[in-house]
């Protein structure tokens, strides 16, 4: 896994020093026994498709024209195989951002749900 950092004193994720450690990487201030999730994970949970994600969260979904569903809970949100879209507030997104803009779970919440892992 590569370490991105943005910290002017370190190059290529790492410090001055050799450490792998960044002040601003989140994994730092995380535990141990925290997760960190892959890039193959994060692609596969942008993908997933929300329907089925929704449906066993208990939300109820309104057949739409075009294929799309309106997730009835949220006046006007549609969504249609792993996108999401909310024109009334301008927003739209992917399966991952569906559970962080919307319903305001944390990324490491929302993957967990999504992959279940």
């Amino acid at each position: 896994m590569t370490t991105h950092c943005l910290d002017p004193n370190r190059r290529n994720g790492k410090a001055i020093d050799g450490s792998q450690k960044c002040a601003g990487d989140r994994s730092a201030k995380r535990g141990p026994s925290a997760k960190t999730w892959t890039r193959e994970q994060i692609r596969a949970a942008r993908m997933a498709p929300l329907a089925p994600l929704l449906q066993k969260r208990g939300l109820r979904l309104n057949e739409r024209p075009a294929q799309n569903l309106e997730v009835l809970a949220y006046k006007g949100l549609l969504v249609k195989d792993s996108y999401w879209r909310w024109p009334e507030r301008n927003q739209a997104g992917n399966a991952i951002d569906f559970f962080t803009k919307v319903l305001g779970l944390s990324f490491h919440d929302a993957m967990t749900e999504i992959i279940g892992s």
